[in-house]
C-alpha cells in the first residue's frame, strides 16, 4: 500500500482542529474589534455586553437541537449546514448599522455555532478509539484556544490595513472554504470512507447509526445534568475571558489596541497549552489506572482549584504584570477541564454522543447568556474592571466541589434509572 503521512482518522481530527480555530475566530473577533465597534456604532459597555450575550442565547438553544440533529442526520450534513450559517452571519456583521443589527447577527452566529461542538463530538465518537478521546477533545479545544490566542493579533493586524467591517467579511469567507473541504472529505461512518484501512477500523468503536433517531431525552438529560452544571461553572469564566480580556487590558491599563492584543494573546496561548495538557493527562491517567474517576474528575478538580487560586491576585493588585501572569495561569488551569469534561458524554453515552454533548454544553451556553452582560453592566455600574472577577472565583470553587461528585464510570442505561447520579 502507498504510505501516508496521516491516516484518515488523523485527517478528520486535523479538519476538526481547523474548524475549532476558525469558529473561535468567528466568535471572538468582535472582542478585539470591540473598541472600534463601540465607537462606530455609539454603544455602551452594557449594550456591547448584551450583544455578546445575544450570541449565547441562540448558542445555548442550539446545543440541544444541534446535538440531536447530528445524532439523527450525521456530523457531515450538520456541520456543513451549521458552518454555512456561521459564514453568512460573520460576513453580515461587517454590514451592521447599529445595536439592533449587531444583536441580530450575533444571534444568527449563535444559531450556527450552537450545533458545531456537539456535532464534533458525534464525529469523534465514531472516528476516535476510546483511549484517545481525552487527547482528541483536548486537542480540538486546544486549537479553539489557539484561535483565541491568534485572534487578537490577527484582527489587530487586519485592522491596521482595513476596516473592522472588511475583517469580518474575510473571516467569513475562510469559514465557507472549510465547510467545502469537510463536505468533500468526511463520512459519518468510517467504513464508508475509502481511505480507512482494515487495521484502523479494528481500533474504532462499532457503528451506532441504527440507534441515532431514538434519543431517550428525559432520562439522558437527568444523567447528564450534573455535568451540565459543572460546565456552567466552567463556562462562566471562559466567557469572561473570551469576551472581555482584550477590553480589560485596553481600558483598565490604558493600552493601545495592538499592545492589548499582545497581552491577550499571551493569556489565550496559556489556555491553548492547558487544553493540550488536560486532554493528555486525562488519557495518560486512564491508561495507567484504568479508572475514569481518576482520569476525568480529578483532573477537572485540579483545574478548577488552580484557576480559583490564580484569579485572586488579579483582584488584589492593580498591576499589569500581575494581571498578565496570573490571568495566564488561571486560564491555563481552567482549560485543564476541557478534555475530561468533553470526554464524559462519550464515556457515559457513546451511542448518543451528539445529544449528550449538546445537553452538557447547554450549561456553557447559559453561562454565556449572563456572564458577558453581567461583566459589562458591573464595569459600567462600578467603574471597576476587577469586581466582576469575584463571580468567577466563586463559581470556580463551586465547579471544583461538583466535579468531585461526577461519575463518568457509570454508563448510561437506557431502560434503567440506576445509572443516574
Amino acid at each position: 500500500m502507498r504510505s501516508r503521512v496521516l491516516s484518515a482518522p488523523q485527517v478528520v481530527l486535523v479538519l476538526l482542529c481547523a474548524m475549532y480555530v476558525i469558529l473561535y475566530i468567528d466568535r471572538v473577533n468582535i472582542s478585539t474589534a470591540a473598541p472600534l465597534i463601540k465607537a462606530d456604532l455609539k454603544i455602551s459597555n452594557t449594550q456591547l455586553g448584551l450583544a455578546f450575550s445575544a450570541f449565547s442565547f441562540s448558542y445555548a438553544v442550539f446545543q440541544l437541537i444541534g446535538g440531536w440533529t447530528s445524532d439523527l442526520f450525521g456530523a457531515r450534513l450538520t456541520l456543513t449546514v451549521s458552518c454555512a450559517i456561521v459564514a453568512a452571519a460573520t460576513m453580515l456583521t461587517g454590514a451592521v448599522g447599529g445595536f439592533a443589527s449587531l444583536v441580530a447577527t450575533r444571534l444568527a452566529l449563535g444559531f450556527g455555532e450552537g450545533a458545531t461542538f456537539p456535532t464534533a463530538s458525534r464525529a469523534l465518537s465514531g472516528w476516535m478509539p476510546e483511549p484517545r478521546r481525552g487527547f482528541a477533545q483536548g486537542l480540538t479545544h486546544g486549537f479553539a484556544r489557539f484561535g483565541n490566542a491568534l485572534t487578537p493579533l490577527l484582527i489587530a493586524a487586519m485592522l491596521h490595513w482595513m476596516s473592522w467591517r472588511t475583517s469580518f467579511v474575510i473571516v467569513g469567507l475562510v469559514t465557507a472554504l472549510w465547510l467545502c473541504v469537510w463536505a468533500w472529505y468526511f463520512r459519518d461512518d468510517p467504513r464508508d470512507h475509502t481511505g480507512v484501512t482494515v487495521a484502523e477500523l479494528s481500533k474504532l468503536p462499532p457503528p451506532t447509526a441504527g440507534r441515532r433517531s431514538r434519543v431517550p431525552w428525559l432520562r439522558l438529560a437527568r444523567r447528564i445534568l450534573p455535568v451540565t452544571i459543572v460546565d456552567f461553572c466552567y463556562g462562566w469564566t471562559l466567557w469572561l475571558f473570551l469576551s472581555w480580556i482584550p477590553g480589560f487590558f485596553y481600558e483598565n491599563y490604558h493600552l493601545n489596541l495592538q499592545t492589548s492584543a499582545l497581552f491577550s494573546t499571551g493569556v489565550f496561548f496559556a489556555g491553548f497549552t492547558g487544553d493540550l495538557a488536560g486532554g493528555w493527562i486525562s488519557d495518560y491517567l486512564l491508561r495507567k489506572t484504568g479508572s475514569l474517576l481518576v482520569a476525568r474528575r480529578y483532573v477537572m478538580v485540579t483545574g478548577f482549584l488552580g484557576s480559583f487560586i490564580f484569579l485572586i491576585p488579579v483582584i488584589l493588585r492593580h498591576s499589569l504584570t500581575v494581571a498578565a501572569i496570573f490571568l495566564s495561569l488561571a486560564f491555563f488551569s481552567v482549560e485543564l477541564v476541557v478534555g475530561p469534561i468533553w470526554s464524559i458524554p462519550m464515556d457515559i453515552a457513546p451511542e448518543y454522543a451528539g445529544s449528550a454533548s449538546g445537553m452538557m454544553n447547554f450549561g456553557f451556553g447559559v453561562a454565556g447568556l449572563v456572564s458577558p452582560s453581567s461583566f459589562g453592566y458591573l464595569v459600567d455600574r462600578t467603574g471597576s474592571w476587577v469586581v466582576p472577577f469575584i463571580g468567577s472565583i466563586i463559581l470556580l470553587l463551586l465547579g471544583a466541589v461538583l466535579s468531585a461528585r461526577l461519575r463518568p464510570d457509570r454508563p448510561f442505561e437506557e431502560r434503567s434509572p440506576s445509572g443516574i447520579s
